[in-house]
C-alpha cells in the first residue's frame, strides 16, 4: 500500500506541475472554406504585433485586448482578420469582451468622435440633443469644406453610458470618402471647433450654453444681458468673419461641460487622434466595467448587409474606423502649411517646394520609408525629377497609393500625359506594384504588376515565428503565457540535451505502447490487477 501511496503522490505532483506549466497547443482556428486563411497570433507589445501584421501575406489587422485581473493598463495585442475576429468575438464573450481596434499610423480612416461627460456634474444637460447638434454641425462643415453631403443617417451612433457617465462613439460612414489618416481627422476637428476652443482657453465661461441647452438655443433671440450690450452695439463695426466666429461660439457653447471635479471640460475628447490609437470596439467594455458599446436608441444609421454577412456583423464592420476600401475613395486632408505668418489650416496638401526636387510635396513620408525611396526611383528617370505629391495607406487592403508629381508616363498610352498625373499603387500583401492614372481615358486602366525588390519586401525585412508569441489562446478562449516565455535561453551552438525525467526513457515508452497494442488486439480488456503489477515492476527496476 505504501508503493501505491507513493505513486498517487507522484501523480498529484505531476498534475500540479502541469497546472502551473500547461502544455497549451498553438491556437489554429478554422472557419468556413470560403473564409481567408486563419491567422490568430498574440503579442506582448504593440510594435511586435504591427510588425507581424505588416509581414503577413494575408490581410490582417491589429487589436488590443485587456485581460481581467491583469495589471492596470496592460494589454495583449492580437493579429487576425476582421472575419476571424468577429467569428470568435461572438463565441468568447468573456475573454474578448475588452477589445480595441488599433488605428495604424498613416492608415486611411473614417471620421470618428469620442464623446463623454460626468452626469452628476452636469445636471440638466441633454446628451442626446448635444449629440444631435454636433452631428448636424459636422455635416454642415463637411459640405462647406469638402462638398460632401451627409446627415445623421450616415453616422453610426454607439452608446456605453452609465448612471454616472454619458458616453458615445460616433463613426461617420461617408459616401466614397475618407480621411488620409486620423491625424488629419484630428486637425479637421480642431479646426471646425476652433471658435469654442479659443473661448474655452481664454478662460471665459459660456454659462448660458453650458448649463442649459434651451438657453443655448435662445442666444439667437432678442434677450441680451447687460454685459453683452456693449458688444452688440459694436456689431456694425465688426467684419463678417468676426461676426461668424462669434456666432459659432454661441452655436457651439453646448460643448462646454464640467468634469467630476467641477472643472471646465469639453464634450469632445480631442486626445483620440494619435498614432496607433486604441479605439474601443462595438460590444466591448473597459476592463472592470460592464458598459459595452451598443447601438444607441437615437441611432439613425442602418447597415446594409452584404451577401453572407449578418446584420449584426455589418454593424461591427461599420464601426471599425479603418475598414475603408481603396476603390473609389475621395481622400480628405487637412494640412497646416508652413509659413512665416500665423498658422492656419487648409483642407489640402501644400504644393511641392521647388527648392527640394524629388522629395515629398510638404507631406510627411509614409510609415514605409524603404518603399517611398523605391517609388522615387521609378519616377526619376531620363533626367525627369518626379516626386511624390502625397501618399495614402489603405489598411483594409494593405495598399500604399502614391500620387506622383512631375512624372506623367502612362503605360497604357505609351507616352507622357500632357496634364494628368499618374499613381503608383504598391500592394504590400502581394509585394508587387503597378501604375494607375488620373486621366479620364485611362481611369479603368491598371498596368501589369511588377515585383518589389527583395530588399524592401516586408516579408524579407520582418520575419517572426511562433516563439515570438508571449501568449497563446486555448480552445476555451483563455489567454495563457506561452511555454517559450518560461523557458531559459539555450545556446544556439550547443543545445542542452534534456534528461529522460520523470516520465522514463522515450524509447521504453514506445516499446510499452507497442506491447500494449499487441495485447489489446488479442484480448478484450486489461485487468486493473495486471496494470498494477506492471507499474510495480516498472518502479522496482
Amino acid at each position: 500500500m505504501s508503493k501505491w501511496g507513493d505513486r498517487l503522490k507522484k501523480v498529484e505532483q505531476l498534475a500540479q506541475s502541469f497546472q502551473l506549466h500547461p502544455l497549451t497547443t498553438p491556437y489554429k482556428p478554422r472557419l468556413w472554406p470560403c473564409q481567408p486563411s486563419s491567422i490568430w497570433k498574440l503579442f506582448p507589445r504593440q510594435s511586435l504585433a504591427i510588425g507581424f501584421a505588416q509581414s503577413c501575406k494575408e490581410v490582417v489587422h491589429v487589436f488590443a485586448l485587456e485581460k481581467e485581473k491583469a495589471p492596470q493598463g496592460q494589454r495583449i495585442y492580437l493579429v487576425t482578420s476582421y472575419s476571424e475576429l468577429w467569428h470568435y468575438y461572438r463565441t468568447y464573450t468573456q475573454s474578448l469582451m475588452h477589445c480595441y481596434e488599433v488605428i495604424p499610423q498613416g492608415a486611411v480612416c473614417k471620421l470618428y468622435f469620442d464623446l463623454e461627460f460626468h452626469k452628476p456634474s452636469n445636471k440638466g444637460l441633454d446628451g442626446k440633443s448635444m449629440v444631435s447638434m454636433l452631428i448636424q454641425y459636422v455635416c454642415d462643415k463637411l459640405m462647406e469644406v469638402y462638398g460632401i453631403e451627409c446627415s445623421a443617417k450616415n453616422v453610426l451612433n454607439l452608446d456605453s453610458s452609465t448612471e454616472e457617465k454619458f458616453s458615445r462613439h460616433l463613426i461617420f460612414i461617408l459616401q466614397n470618402a475618407a480621411f488620409k489618416d486620423n491625424i488629419h481627422v484630428g486637425r479637421f476637428i480642431h479646426a471646425i471647433l476652433q471658435p469654442i476652443l479659443n473661448k474655452a482657453k481664454s478662460g471665459s465661461h459660456l454659462d448660458k450654453g453650458r448649463n442649459s441647452l434651451a438657453e443655448s438655443n435662445e442666444t439667437s433671440g432678442t434677450h441680451v444681458d447687460a454685459e453683452r450690450k456693449p458688444a452688440i452695439a459694436d456689431m456694425k463695426a465688426e467684419s463678417p468673419q468676426t461676426k461668424r466666429r462669434k456666432q459659432e461660439e454661441r452655436d457651439l457653447s453646448f460643448l462646454l461641460v464640467k468634469n467630476k471635479d467641477g472643472q471646465d471640460s469639453f464634450f469632445v475628447d480631442l486626445g483620440v487622434y494619435t498614432k496607433n490609437r486604441n479605439f474601443r470596439l462595438y460590444k466591448s467594455s473597459k476592463v472592470g466595467k460592464n458598459a459595452a458599446f451598443t447601438v444607441s436608441e437615437d441611432n439613425e444609421f442602418i447597415a446594409k448587409p452584404k451577401k453572407g454577412i449578418s446584420a449584426e456583423e455589418s454593424v461591427f464592420l461599420a464601426s471599425l474606423v479603418c475598414s475603408v476600401s481603396f476603390t473609389g475613395q475621395k481622400i480628405l486632408t487637412w494640412d497646416i502649411p508652413e509659413t512665416s505668418g500665423p498658422k492656419s489650416s487648409a483642407p489640402h496638401c501644400p504644393q511641392e517646394s521647388s527648392s527640394h526636387p524629388g522629395t515629398f510635396s510638404g507631406c510627411q513620408s509614409s510609415p514605409y520609408q524603404e518603399v517611398d525611396n523605391f517609388v522615387l526611383t521609378l519616377v526619376r528617370k531620363d533626367g525627369i525629377q518626379g516626386s511624390i505629391r502625397r501618399w495614402n495607406y489603405f489598411a483594409s487592403d494593405q495598399l500604399l497609393v502614391y500620387d506622383i508629381a512631375k512624372y506623367r508616363w502612362c503605360e497604357n498610352a505609351r507616352r507622357f500625359h500632357k496634364s494628368n498625373n499618374i499613381m503608383i499603387v504598391v500592394d504590400l500583401k502581394e509585394e508587387v506594384w503597378c501604375q494607375k492614372c488620373h486621366d479620364p481615358d485611362c481611369r479603368n486602366f491598371r498596368s501589369s504588376s511588377y515585383p518589389l525588390p527583395p530588399e524592401i519586401s516586408v516579408s524579407y525585412i520582418l520575419t517572426l515565428d511562433d516563439e515570438d508569441q508571449a501568449y497563446l489562446m486555448d480552445d476555451a478562449g483563455n489567454f495563457e503565457p506561452s511555454q517559450a516565455q518560461n523557458q531559459a535561453p539555450q545556446s544556439s551552438t550547443c543545445p542542452v540535451e534534456q534528461s529522460p525525467g520523470e516520465w522514463g526513457d522515450e524509447r521504453d515508452d514506445q516499446v510499452y505502447l507497442e506491447s500494449l497494442n499487441n495485447y489489446e488486439q488479442n484480448s478484450e480488456e486489461i485487468s486493473d490487477q495486471l496494470l498494477f503489477t506492471c507499474v510495480a515492476d516498472f518502479d522496482s527496476q
